[in-house]
């Protein structure tokens, strides 16, 4: 069972008429996910490499029964596309945006709390659940079909770590890109209970960032309620303080926020920590018996 993305999910692409649109959701299709339309405002009535392009995503909704949206919008009409495809009812919306202001990403979570819609991102690459769908930028070829987990706050680290899994024969369920802006859609704690819950999933690989908490409570969820091993690894630790490092949410302020903090909560949480990138993939097959 894949979480929140699998064979079923229809898509439609806002922005499928722009270059990096248009890329990426052929890649998307030629990996089969069900691309099943696109939007672009003033645009509706053409079809981009046979997908029929909408005005709006409700005219898209009715007229192929889409439940997702993948964005590829600029960063200031970003918030207006998300709500427009919760407006609409889409049951999840991956959003690939980056700089979106994080006064817009904070409305667009007040507004989202009061709905049914799960959002992935913004400023993420994605979600793939390997041989089933994939909604976002990740390069799909070093997935492979499996049962561990992956949720990261870091694009190219996910690459990184999926690339060492699949080499060591570790296949993947599914691997969601949070994003690491300071307001995300979706947290850590949100994918663990969902990989928790899922019978297909037999451990997680988890990959944090120095700035804010969202590591630490992390590792209290993992103490406190998740059955499966996890292996984490935190990116920044040789950040300075006050400096920013990458993403806007990857910044240590106040003595809060540090890879120090995070490792320690992590660890005393029984959470197996990967001492560099380059041990993630042999610190899960530790963790699970096969090194």
């Amino acid at each position: 069972m894949a979480i929140w993305a699998d064979r079923s999910t229809r898509v439609v692409v806002q922005g499928l008429t722009g270059k990096e649109g248009q890329f990426h959701a052929a890649k998307c299709r030629e990996y089969g996910t069900k691309i099943v339309a696109g939007v672009t405002p003033g645009k509706g009535g053409t079809v981009v490499d046979g997908v029929p392009v909408f005005d709006t995503v409700a005219d898209a909704r009715e007229k192929t029964d889409c439940n997702a949206a993948l964005i590829f919008v600029p960063p200031l009409a970003a918030a207006d596309a998300i709500l427009e495809s919760a407006a609409a009812g889409l049951e999840l919306v991956v959003c690939i945006t980056e700089g979106i202001p994080a006064h817009d990403e904070a409305m667009v979570m007040q507004t989202l709390a009061r709905t049914r819609c799960r959002l992935i991102g913004p400023n993420c690459p994605g979600i793939i659940s390997p041989g089933k769908a994939k909604l976002g930028i990740m390069p799909a070829h070093i997935h492979k079909e499996g049962s561990v987990g992956v949720v990261s706050r870091s694009g190219t680290l996910t690459y990184e770590a999926v690339d060492q899994l699949t080499k060591l024969g570790l296949g993947q369920s599914t691997c969601v890109g949070i994003g690491g802006d300071p307001v995300p859609g979706t947290n850590f704690v949100d994918v663990l209970d969902a990989f928790n819950g899922d019978p297909e999933t037999e451990a997680v690989v988890m990959i944090g960032e120095i700035g804010g908490t969202s590591e630490e409570e992390a590792a209290a969820f993992v103490k406190k309620r998740m059955r499966k091993p996890v292996v984490a690894f935190i990116a920044g630790q040789t950040a300075p303080p006050g400096r920013r490092m990458g993403h806007a949410g990857a910044i240590i302020s106040g003595g809060k926020g540090t890879a120090k903090e995070k490792i320690e909560a992590l660890v005393a949480a029984g959470i197996h920590v990967a001492a560099t990138p380059a041990e993630i993939g042999i610190t899960m097959a530790r963790a699970l018996g096969r090194a």
